[in-house]
């Protein structure tokens, strides 16, 4: 599965002990995020990364594109709801095409991890079935 993802600033180190801790799970899959929450992932657990630009240069358009041609398969937002700055990346556009495209996402520690654990199981394994 491809796996995005993003995290507001305030909430780049909880995206990095969430990552230290399901890095088994993980590691099985093909990770992408926006530059600055990729690159300090990519530091704390090893995991391999492709990266693209930070959230407010385009990092997280970047991520929308890829939902929009269904390269994405999973998005997890670290979001932080009660102080988002305008120069971090755009919820409302990655939140409405996980909608559109079905993307299972994640706004927090709590359904990530329930998205996780389904992952482990084999219950999102439906996404690659309507790939082919």
């Amino acid at each position: 599965m491809n796996i995005a993802l993003v995290a507001h600033d305030s909430k780049k180190e909880l995206m990095i002990q969430f990552c230290i801790a399901y890095c088994g799970i993980l590691c099985r899959h093909n990770l992408v995020a926006t530059g600055t929450t990729g690159k300090a992932v990519s530091e704390a657990t090893g995991l391999e990364i492709t990266k693209f630009l930070a959230g407010s240069q385009g990092g997280a358009q970047q991520i929308a594109s890829r939902i929009g041609c269904d390269e994405i398969d999973l998005l997890l937002f670290f979001r932080d709801p009660l102080n988002p700055k305008p120069d971090e990346p755009d919820e409302s556009s990655l939140l409405r095409l996980c909608d559109v495209h079905n993307i299972p996402v994640a706004t927090n520690i709590a359904t990530a991890e329930v998205l996780i654990h389904g992952l482990e199981r084999g219950d999102l394994e439906w996404r690659d079935i309507l790939r082919k």
